[in-house]
């Protein structure tokens, strides 16, 4: 058994590793609810900001994966540029998120079917699905690039297409549709909490596009593949959301209650637009493409879980057999490890345990807030801290710009969308301790981590 890993990826397939984590259910079922949460100005300004920060995360990781490719990712830069601790408790969080993100996604994808379906048990369709992500995933690299290369293809053809169709559509309105953007309280519907709101779920939205780090460490040429992939993948991101937003606004009005459904593939924006031209089946195309977006999520999910469980255990962070790899590269006994966690959780939550899948979905999501915030921080300690020792930016074969003031929005804006995650529930007024435990359940974890690795690391060195 080996111990490094190949490297086989082209820019290609990074391009879609990135694009695969990141465009799932969000953009073909819940672009219309952020409409009818924000209005048309809060929803498209606050995707428009997120896409600002996203941005500065992504050249930031971008500079520090070409100066040091690594399967470990912003986890290895995190223990390199900040501390030992802070880049264990980083990587146990974002394995953590991704091993629970395959179950989620999962679990999406078996009720996804029941569209067609409804009449059969899940349990079949879950573990289908479970074993062809599975496989895809114990196979070479090239082999896993190669399928998500396929399967994120057609999410990407599917949303050209709305873009397309939906313009022509625009040209059809009276107006244009910029009526939309002044009935009602329009264009900033519920104000400042409206915009909050829509701003939180477009950070939801955007992540998965730092999974690029992650495969920059089996990347055949990552000086080049990867600051194009950067560029390639942002774009095309900010595009497709941006864009999808803007046409939903101007073809139908925020306050009509199509858009209060996220759960509801009929009443998804996609099916309501692409029933203008391919009428009857419009539901069942909208629902094939979110089935291939959720499975590709998961194809992702387990490629990216399996990776950083490699690292851990390479680093000595985890057990040491976390480290080994098939001949061909897989690092199998870290796939099989988030496998069962993924498998564990999927399992209960098929068996009725509604609320701990709820508690480890907000895990997951919040953790990805966290796993951004280690991105900025590190890149802002490399540039203030590391760099200078060996060599200054002189080194540097890709530089992020914009620095020191972009890692530093980006922490402040994290933090803040952090802390924001509480302005729901106080809305509601009927929340309870339990709910804002609930809520930050990932940063008590990191937490647990940070201060569990620096006590354990003392006893070390005491004995």
């Amino acid at each position: 058994m080996n111990k490094k890993l190949p490297r086989k990826l082209q820019t290609r397939h990074l391009n879609m590793i990135a694009i695969g984590g990141s465009i799932g259910t969000g953009i073909f079922l819940a672009s219309g609810y952020t409409i009818s949460v924000g209005g048309p100005g809060g929803a498209l300004l606050a995707y428009c900001l997120m896409a600002i920060i996203v941005y500065f995360l992504m050249t930031s990781l971008a500079e520090m994966s070409v100066w040091r490719p690594t399967s470990g990712t912003f986890c290895e830069y995190s223990s390199l540029f900040v501390g030992p601790s802070f880049g264990a408790a980083m990587g146990y969080n974002y394995w953590l998120n991704w091993a629970i993100t395959i179950a989620t996604e999962i679990s999406a994808a078996t009720l996804i079917m029941s569209f067609w379906f409804p009449h059969i048990n899940s349990l079949l369709f879950s573990s289908v699905f479970f074993f062809l992500i599975f496989f895809f995933n114990v196979c070479s690299v090239r082999f896993f690039g190669e399928s998500e290369y396929v399967l994120s293809s057609i999410k990407v053809a599917v949303i050209i297409v709305f873009i397309i169709l939906g313009l022509f559509s625009i040209f059809e309105q009276p107006q244009w549709g910029l009526q939309n953007w002044h009935i009602g309280d329009a264009p900033f519907h519920q104000g400042l909490y409206g915009f909050i709101s829509v701003f939180l779920f477009a950070g939801f939205s955007f992540q998965g596009t730092e999974l690029i780090g992650v495969a920059a460490g089996e990347a055949e040429n990552p000086d080049v593949s990867i600051p194009r992939s950067i560029k390639y993948v942002f774009w095309r991101l900010a595009l497709f959301y941006i864009l999808s937003v803007a046409i939903i606004t101007l073809l139908i009005p925020y306050n009509d209650h199509r858009l209060t459904y996220q759960d509801n593939v009929l009443m998804s924006p996609y099916t309501l637009i692409f029933s203008r031209y391919i009428s009857y089946y419009a539901a069942d195309v909208v629902n094939f493409v979110i089935l291939i977006a959720v499975l590709s999520a998961a194809n992702a999910s387990m490629y990216s879980a399996t990776r950083i469980l490699w690292y851990l255990g390479y680093k000595g962070e985890a057990p040491h057999l976390f480290s080994k790899t098939l001949p061909f590269g897989t690092p199998i006994l870290a796939l099989l490890a988030s496998t069962l966690i993924g498998s564990l959780v999927f399992i209960s939550s098929i068996v009725g345990n509604g609320v701990l899948f709820t508690y480890l979905v907000q895990i997951s999501s919040l953790s990805g807030f966290i796993a951004w915030l280690g991105i900025a921080t590190s890149h802002y300690q490399f540039r203030r801290k590391y760099l200078p020792q060996h060599g200054g930016t002189a080194v540097l074969r890709y530089r992020a710009k914009l620095y020191p003031y972009a890692p530093l929005i980006s922490i402040v804006v994290i933090s803040i969308i952090i802390a924001a995650q509480v302005i729901p529930l106080i809305e509601v007024k009927t929340y309870r301790l339990t709910d804002f435990i609930l809520v930050y359940s990932s940063l008590w974890i990191f937490l647990g981590f940070y201060f569990g690795h620096k006590f354990l690391s003392r006893s070390k060195a005491d004995k």
